[in-house]
């Protein structure tokens, strides 16, 4: 061998040595990453606003214009890109992304953590969090005390995880039951999603975490998020895609924002000037700041400067020192466009720095006691039992039974999607672990069955004393659609169906169960009368090939960590389920409106959900705000309260618990305009309230919402505006108008 090919050889493997050792450490520096202090401001003495007004003023006089524009993305791309790929895929972790650190001017930065179902960022050596039900679990619960302390637990996790911004609650409405993220929003009525959007917010932000609410706005299809195009009327926007921003925001205060992907008649969110700035800022008087969603979330930087966009993230793209030095240099920005931006993420962020109470959280209180507590109640009271023929639950609980448990999905730690939603628990209790928990107690015995052979499967059903069948969906059918090629997607947009490779998750094609789940139920539910169908999953599905077969049908969603126990409580009685759905379940699959997920246009309408079935007299198969419970209750005495201000209004009413059992109630006032001389919904959702009732107890529930709840937005006046007439409310457990207590009332 040659002395030149020797010397080829050994600068070849010093090569490779040290490519070995330089990855090395790159991967060890990515996941042994350095962490910064959150809280460096505590030395500081502000007590009013206007004191950080002065002291913010001051900072940002001192800067250049680099070290403003460093306040306004996430880290360098060269640093943070690792640390996320190592992590995510590697560790199974989302790491911390540092934002807007000056340690020059002592300005410490704020971190990031995902949290509609638990602490999305987890700090170094914690290996998991508390894990809640999905978001539509707990908008099924219609329990606004309960969204409340959910999030509240989430955010005292991220302080111990040592972050202090929460993308969090999501609200945006569901618009078609196929939407792959319809698990991490509330439901499909944008009084419902108001309501525990105010309720998240606040939570989150007792604990010190700066509250995002999301996706703003009109953001309801996943596979072409990154390249569609929204076209919708004026009212439409008004009434349907905005009210529960608008109150999240006016009533809650949320510290910042964050923009859609999508753009919304032209343009894209992140640099959609009506919506940032005309809206969100001039109408609603916002004083947060506004960050955009991950990745593709900005297209032109000097756009969304003018625009109002203020954080781009997760790293430099269209804000970096090229684009905004050079728009600058031409005039095309000012360096007060600059200022503007960075005070007003300084005075929001800046007072949350400054607290000085960490020692307050711990590693120890992440999945505490309390907290996994509170998961299982949350999924208990999420739960919506849909349908109960002749009482067949609660089953009894009496010893030496054999309880035959049918499905894959009921040994799976199913939790929801792998998106940014997506929480890592400390554990998970699966339905058949909490059954399995539940009849060891009992004296009973539980046999699983992976449901694949049908003859076997007969004789064990026709043996047994119960039958439990789970069925659904997991992150491979539906969720935040993972895939990080924006071409393909833009080319199957724009070919109107898939170009190339799926990406994980995403929105559903068919609103069925999986061929192997359906036929299942179609053909062996008839085994056994006493069966109980289970189901996993986001949002609403088509049962129409099984349904008339089940006696007992209840949705447990996506149900957290300790799903399994909540699931084995609700099925034998220890809990008596009180959820209701947070939608509405469509007989037919075409009466819900036209959905295709790959496209580069749609046109959002003006009615959807029960508003659309209501005006077109479309049969459901079952009603928004519909659930059943093991025991009955009964409406009485229906009355109008007087109101000396004339600014809301309150109506009482009672209710009975008839049954033998106590429980909890969701009560719902809907507002009537089939007076109106505008097209206008048949009811809409105005107030409700969630009651416990003791078996045989009568209590009485005060309803009462404001009269400027009753207006509608005139797009040529552009205004808001209450029309003179009468009005009809109705007061009952669903949205059924027949059987609703109803009065009528007269606005002049």
């Amino acid at each position: 061998m040659s002395s030149v090919v020797k010397m080829l050889i050994k600068g070849l493997g010093i090569f490779l040595l040290l490519l070995l050792l330089f990855s090395a450490g790159l991967y060890y520096r990515s996941i042994q990453y350095p962490q910064y202090d959150l809280q460096a401001l505590s030395s500081l003495n502000m007590n009013t606003q206007e004191d950080w007004d002065v002291y913010v003023d001051s900072l940002v006089g001192q800067m250049s214009v680099r070290e403003k524009i460093d306040q306004m993305y996430g880290e360098r791309f060269l640093k943070v890109a690792p640390k996320l790929g190592f992590n995510w895929f590697l560790k199974d972790r989302f790491p911390h992304v540092y934002v807007g650190r000056n340690k020059r001017l002592n300005i410490p930065p704020w971190v990031l953590s995902d949290g509609p179902r638990g602490a999305r960022v987890m700090d170094l050596g914690v290996e998991g969090v508390t894990t809640f039900p999905v978001a539509m679990s707990r908008g099924a619960s219609w329990d606004i005390d309960l969204e409340y302390q959910i999030n509240e637990a989430i955010a005292s996790e991220m302080r111990a995880n040592k972050t202090n911004y929460a993308a969090t609650p999501c609200i945006n409405l569901l618009r078609h039951p196929a939407w792959g993220r319809a698990q991490e929003t509330y439901g499909e009525d944008p009084f419902l999603l108001g309501q525990m959007g105010k309720a998240a917010v606040l939570g989150i932000q007792k604990h010190g975490v700066m509250a995002c609410p999301k996706h703003f706005a009109v953001n309801s299809l996943e596979n072409s998020r990154w390249v569609v195009d929204v076209q919708l009327e004026e009212r439409t926007l008004r009434e349907v895609y905005l009210p529960h921003f608008k109150k999240t925001i006016q009533e809650a205060k949320p510290a910042s924002l964050m923009s859609a992907y999508n753009s919304v008649l032209g343009e894209f969110c992140g640099s959609n000037s009506y919506l940032l700035n005309d809206i969100l800022r001039e109408e609603w008087d916002f004083e947060g700041f506004v960050s955009s969603d991950w990745l593709y979330g900005t297209y032109d930087g000097v756009k969304s400067v003018k625009a109002g966009l203020d954080v781009e993230m997760p790293w430099q793209n269209y804000y970096d020192y090229n684009t905004l030095e050079d728009a600058l240099k031409k005039g095309e920005l000012k360096e007060e466009d600059l200022d503007k931006i960075v005070k007003r993420i300084l005075r929001t962020r800046l007072p949350y720095a400054a607290l000085e109470d960490q020692e307050k959280y711990p590693h120890s209180i992440i999945a505490n006691e309390n907290h996994t507590l509170l998961a299982r109640q949350a999924a208990e009271k999420g739960m919506v039992l849909i349908k109960n023929d002749q009482s067949t639950l609660p089953f009894s609980t009496e010893g030496s039974q054999k309880i035959l448990l049918v499905g894959p999905l009921a040994k799976e730690a199913n939790t929801g999607d792998r998106g940014s939603s997506n929480s890592r628990a400390q554990y998970v209790v699966t339905p058949y672990d909490g059954l399995l928990s539940l009849h060891e107690e009992l004296g009973n015995e539980l046999i699983y069955h992976d449901g694949k052979d049908h003859a076997s499967l007969e004789k064990i059903a026709k043996e047994v004393d119960h039958v439990i069948y789970v069925v659904g969906y997991n992150y491979l059918d539906e969720g935040e659609y993972m895939t990080s090629d924006r071409e393909a997607m833009q080319a199957s947009a724009q070919a109107k169906g898939l170009v190339g490779e799926k990406g994980l998750g995403g929105d559903r094609l068919d609103l069925g169960l999986r061929p192997r789940d359906s036929d299942l139920l179609e053909n062996c539910l008839v085994f056994n009368p006493k069966s109980v169908v289970v189901y996993i999953g986001g949002s609403a599905l088509d049962m129409n090939s099984w349904i008339d077969k089940a006696s007992s049908v209840l949705f447990a969603w996506y149900p957290g960590m300790e799903g399994g126990n909540a699931i084995a409580n609700i099925i034998y009685g220890r809990a008596n389920p009180s959820g209701k759905l947070p939608f509405s379940i469509a007989q037919k699959a075409e009466d819900y409106p036209p959905f295709n997920p790959y496209t580069d246009t749609l046109s959002y309408g003006y009615y959807h959900g029960y508003s659309l079935f209501d005006k077109n007299q479309s049969a459901v198969a079952f009603p928004f705000g519909f659930g059943l419970s093991y025991t009955t209750f009964e409406y009485s005495n229906l009355t109008l309260q007087d109101s000396d201000s004339k600014e809301e209004i309150s109506v009482k009413v009672q209710i009975e618990n008839t049954g033998s059992v106590d429980g909890e109630e969701v009560v719902q006032l809907y507002v009537n305009y089939s007076n109106s001389s505008i097209d206008r919904p048949v009811k809409l959702l105005r107030a409700f309230d969630k009651v416990f009732i003791k078996a045989g107890e009568t209590v009485e529930v005060d309803l009462r919402f404001p009269i400027q709840d009753l207006a509608w937005y005139n797009p040529d006046a552009k205004q808001w505006e209450i029309e003179a007439m009468e009005y009809g409310l109705g007061v009952g457990g669903s949205s059924v108008e027949e059987e609703m207590l109803t009065l009528n009332f007269i606005v002049k």
